[in-house]
């Protein structure tokens, strides 16, 4: 059995999907939120846990024989980022403690695209040298931060690490005012958030296509490497999803000339095989359609 903490979140869902899809029994857990999405009810167990409870979290293993733990469980900050740090750390570290007693074979855990700040080069890939730059939101602080924990708190242990530097991601489940991305605003309203053109963009995925990777990472026999890109692996603009909505953008880019950085995933799709099955037109039709009987 698979253990997906955060599991009910956007990613955490459709990963937990994706393994039920390849044939894994899955567990979930959840500290907040309690809804299961319509995709995963009566698929998947779900255990109540908030991460931070070393007993709570260890006690999982004597009720699921799990066998490989994807970490997406995390906090937002609020106004004490040394809080915000220490929850999100010991969830981290009690996850990292649960993979060592249980032995188990894989411990998959979310890094961020926002790591390669500071990178000029275009398509951020997985060789490039994480730069010392100031870092724009707290969140990315911490997933940097996550890279060398995990790594070097699961050495020797016979634990393989699997770092995912986790792209853009929308669709289902997604908060429709994430400060990420704009798209759930464009998609959600069909009107240009303020301050979007049609020239900006980057890294975007579809959700799907992401628990998919992520489950391919997670359940590949053989992996070659410990940090894998994760996203669509190809630029998008905002004018394309304006396109496909029918409806208007300002010309040009927000910043001027030049190009936005996306996510190479050649490390992925060489060892998982994965390729993303939503284009613009299918991720927003496919989208659109869900919202019509769910409210995110």
């Amino acid at each position: 059995m698979i253990l997906v903490t955060g599991g009910l979140g956007m990613i955490g869902a459709h990963t937990a999907r994706a393994l039920l899809d390849l044939g894994h029994d899955v567990v979930v857990t959840s500290h907040r939120r309690g809804e299961v999405p319509s995709f995963l009810e009566g698929r998947v167990a779900v255990e109540r846990l908030d991460v931070t409870d070393r007993e709570a979290f260890l006690a999982l293993g004597e009720r699921h024989a799990i066998t490989d733990i994807v970490h997406l469980a995390g906090g937002i900050p609020g106004e004490d980022p040394v809080e915000f740090f220490r929850t999100d750390t010991t969830g981290l570290l009690n996850a990292l403690a649960a993979a060592r007693t249980w032995g188990v074979r894989r411990f998959a855990v979310a890094s961020s695209l926002g790591v390669y700040i500071g990178r000029p080069e275009i398509p951020w890939h997985e060789g490039l040298d994480l730069p010392a730059v100031a870092l724009p939101h707290l969140i990315i602080a911490f997933k940097k931060a996550v890279e060398p924990l995990t790594t070097h708190g699961l050495a020797g242990s016979g634990v393989q690490p699997v770092v995912l530097r986790i792209g853009t991601i929308w669709g289902p489940l997604v908060d429709p005012d994430s400060p990420f991305c704009p798209i759930p605003r464009l998609v959600n309203a069909a009107a240009p958030p303020p301050g979007v053109r049609a020239g900006d963009g980057g890294d975007v995925c579809y959700a799907p296509d992401a628990g998919r990777a992520i489950a391919l990472l997670t359940t590949a026999e053989k992996l070659r490497h410990d940090t894998y890109n994760v996203s669509s692996g190809r630029p998008f603009t905002y004018g394309e999803f304006a396109e496909a909505l029918k409806v208007d953008l300002p010309p040009g880019r927000a910043d001027g000339p030049g190009e936005d950085p996306y996510l190479d995933i050649s490390r992925l799709t060489e060892d998982t095989g994965f390729k993303p099955r939503f284009d613009v037109a299918a991720s927003v039709a496919d989208y659109l359609k869900w919202r019509e009987d769910n409210p995110r």
